[in-house]
């Protein structure tokens, strides 16, 4: 089997020659040496000559004749949770979808800060307020660690 850290030599070595923006999401090596790779960039988004520069760098130097794989570099997706602390820098002031680990409460909001130790959604709802007749919105941060959550997520609008 392809050794995960062979993989992930081959794709930083790529990056560091041409894009110190972009970065490793994750690297999956499957049964039958199914090799996929996900990036992300510190901004805007990953381009396909991105994914083609990696594959074709990991593909070229390892050796099909000596043990037999198949490769997909892709971005890390929208859609997909974060998994790597620079997806959460790197969507500081955006809405996120926080899943935490305590009764998988789920709260949406706008992911204010970010470090190594985790981070602060701000939430706002209409609530009653003690002394006022009608529901008046309420802005609450809430900070959280990264072992208090399940996943986090981007809520994508329209």
């Amino acid at each position: 089997m392809i050794a995960k850290k062979t993989v992930q030599d081959l794709a930083e070595e790529r990056i560091a020659e041409h894009d110190e923006l972009l970065y490793i999401v994750d690297i999956s090596i499957g049964s039958g040496n199914k090799i996929l790779v996900e990036l992300d960039r510190e901004e805007g988004f990953v381009k396909i000559e991105d994914c083609i520069k990696i594959s074709r760098n990991i593909e070229h130097n390892l050796d099909r004749e000596q043990e037999d794989f198949s490769l997909e570099v892709s971005s890390a997706g929208m859609t997909k949770p974060f998994r790597v602390l620079k997806q959460y820098y790197k969507n500081v002031g955006r809405e996120v979808k926080v899943q935490t680990l305590e009764h998988g409460r789920s709260l949406e909001g706008i992911l204010k800060s970010a470090n190594e130790d985790g981070f602060v959604l701000e939430t706002k709802e209409k609530r009653k307020v003690e002394g006022k007749k009608k529901k008046e919105w309420v802005i609450e941060e809430i900070p959280f660690n990264y072992n208090e959550v399940k996943e986090t997520k981007l809520i994508i609008s329209f």
